[in-house]
């Protein structure tokens, strides 16, 4: 049986790979839109398929996470436009190879093959469309006083390193591999990092987002969170190029365009 998402119908056994190499025969890619038509001579109802484009394959993804991966109010379907290119195509592997636990991604993702899940990631990655307002949800000035020496200086002490010596002074990731933190919703990153803490979402080793998420107590969670989410984003939202000083630790999704 197959089955409707975001007014798009979804054959059975057709995967978003389908239109690359060949769709089977009779079938509409995944995210394909059709348009019926009726013909004025016989009355008979005609089926048009879409332009094949990846924006068209990708509608099963806008479905959940947006129109044009722009994400959804309810705070738990991150944003997917603009992104770095190389941290989508690292999730979407990590989902395919189970380092993420996400089961209608592991569905929908299990077929496709590298290639074609940086096509994705390449589609999205370009895509550069204005981002919602901020939505200041916490009102504790010492909560917030926290969160913010956190991301911006870390803890020393604990050899903790602070998220902007990561993810970029400005706080919108560094390409090619490294997200932004702002811009997301504080449900998000609190479901991120809790899922960091207990292994439900992992990435190659070294892990280090496991490492520095592991040594948060809650309160330090809630406090990240919450300065992140209630922060504004800056005139310029594209990832950097590269980061003034080498990684503070080793990532294994990391690759190049974070050393100076």
């Amino acid at each position: 049986m197959g089955w409707v998402a975001a007014g798009v119908w979804l054959s059975a056994g057709v995967s978003l790979a389908a239109g690359a190499g060949g769709a089977p025969t009779g079938a509409v890619p995944l995210g394909a839109s059709v348009v019926s038509g009726v013909s004025a001579a016989s009355g008979v109802a005609a089926v048009l398929p879409a332009p094949d484009t990846m924006a068209s394959r990708v509608l099963a993804c806008t479905a959940c996470h947006g129109r044009e991966g722009r994400a959804t109010p309810d705070g738990y379907f991150p944003r997917l436009a603009g992104k770095p290119e190389g941290y989508l195509y690292h999730q979407l592997l990590n989902f395919r190879e189970g380092r993420r636990r996400y089961p209608q991604m592991a569905v929908l993702l299990e077929n496709l093959s590298d290639d074609y899940l940086r096509e994705m990631a390449q589609h999205f990655a370009g895509l550069d469309l204005p981002y919602p307002p901020p939505s200041a949800v916490v009102r504790d000035p010492a909560l917030l006083a926290q969160g913010r020496r956190l991301v911006e200086q870390g803890d020393p002490q604990r050899r903790l390193p602070a998220c902007t010596q990561c993810h970029g002074a400005a706080m919108t990731g560094v390409s090619p591999d490294i997200p932004g933190l702002l811009g997301l919703p504080r449900d998000y990153l609190n479901a991120q990092l809790g899922a960091w803490q207990t292994g439900q979402r992992r990435a190659r080793s070294p892990d280090c987002m496991a490492d520095v998420a592991r040594q948060l107590s809650p309160t330090e969670v809630s406090a990240v969170t919450a300065w992140l989410a209630a922060q504004p984003l800056p005139a310029v939202t594209r990832a950097a190029r590269a980061l003034p000083q080498p990684l503070p630790l080793p990532c294994g999704d990391v690759s190049v365009g974070v050393r100076p």
